[in-house]
């Protein structure tokens, strides 16, 4: 059953105005139902693109026999674009990236409507797009929701990927706008890797889950022969080549599912529990029951998360489980595959 637009989706439709007559990009639509409906307005001009696998797997689905285009990766999906319909995304580097692009890739006179809900935007997402618009303006507000105009691309240098030396790992940092903390190395990962020394040694395969710009895969691939960093987010997947320069299998996935039983050695996971601007531990829950299917008898499963999300009892039922470090948010554990 195709799913339903929502009140963000239904007013930026509303906002379009006079459709151009070149490429449509629809960005961060999660279910399908935006994309769907620009194609049975403007046809087969459409193309999709959404950071995460899983909502680009949505997307797929929807337009599926319909018309269409999805494609992975983001300049691909604003070259040569026209009009952009975009869901706004959370991070202000995000919407600063897809801005940059579409002006620099897409046509002449490309102009960007950009909706979402009030309580998650902010006077900076007008400042963002106006770094690379000459105009920008809002729409009236309905239902909470609330639509960004952009037109009149400015000459705009692409600052994406940025990156930053980080003299205490001997490791530059690669990120694009969508990327979990940029360049930064953020506290939970921070604390992570004051254990990665205690891991077992291991020649089998040991998998950073959730990689993020790849700093923890960068890390281990100085001890263990064979890493693999999996990420759900386009994003993530492309700092992390650059940040682990070769040296690590980096992969797409949606969590453990890739990977076969009884596969790994070690998996290390600094996951997340946001799902977009909501907080949602089902990814999280997930990967800790499939964990079992996928480690070896006796492999290692390294997990960072705040001390107040739920997942200790999950972990215990993998196998046993202990505390290696905890500071004043996060716990760092140590679960053995029974």
């Amino acid at each position: 059953m195709p799913a339903e637009l929502d009140p963000v989706d239904r007013l930026l439709l509303d906002e379009l105005g006079e459709v151009p007559a070149g490429r449509v990009a629809v960005l961060g639509d999660d279910t399908g139902a935006l994309a769907t409906a620009l194609v049975e307005h403007v046809g087969e001009r459409v193309v999709a693109h959404d950071d995460s696998l899983v909502a680009e797997r949505r997307v797929a689905r929807a337009l599926a026999g319909g018309g269409g285009e999805v494609v992975p990766d983001l300049a691909q999906a604003l070259t040569d674009a026209a009009l952009v319909v975009l869901r706004l995304p959370k991070s202000l580097d995000a919407l600063d990236e897809i801005a940059r692009t579409a002006t620099l890739l897409g046509t002449a006179d490309v102009r960007v409507v950009a909706g979402g809900r009030v309580k998650h935007m902010t006077p900076s997402m007008n400042d963002v797009l106006g770094a690379s618009f000459e105009r920008v303006h809002a729409s009236l507000g309905r239902q909470k929701s609330r639509v960004l105009h952009a037109a009149g691309p400015r000459a705009v240098e692409q600052v994406w990927p940025k990156h930053r030396h980080h003299a205490d790992l001997d490791l530059t940092v690669y990120a694009f706008g969508a990327a979990f903390a940029g360049t930064r190395i953020d506290a939970g990962t921070r604390l992570l890797l004051g254990q990665l020394d205690g891991l077992a040694d291991t020649d089998g395969t040991v998998v950073d889950l959730g990689c993020g710009t790849g700093v923890l895969a960068s890390v281990l691939a100085r001890r263990f022969d064979d890493v693999v960093a999996i990420d759900v987010s386009a994003a993530a997947v492309a700092s992390a080549r650059l940040t682990t320069a070769g040296a690590v299998d980096v992969r797409r996935g949606d969590g453990l599912t890739g990977l076969a039983d009884a596969s790994v050695a070690t998996i290390v996971s600094n996951p997340p529990f946001h799902v977009g601007t909501a907080k949602d531990s089902t990814p999280t829950l997930a990967m800790i029951a499939d964990a079992a299917r996928v480690l070896v008898p006796g492999g290692e499963l390294v997990l960072v998360y705040n001390s107040h999300l739920p997942y200790l009892p999950r972990l215990r039922e993998v196998g046993p489980t202990e505390i290696l470090a905890r500071d004043r948010s996060y716990l760092v554990t140590r679960t053995l595959r029974a």
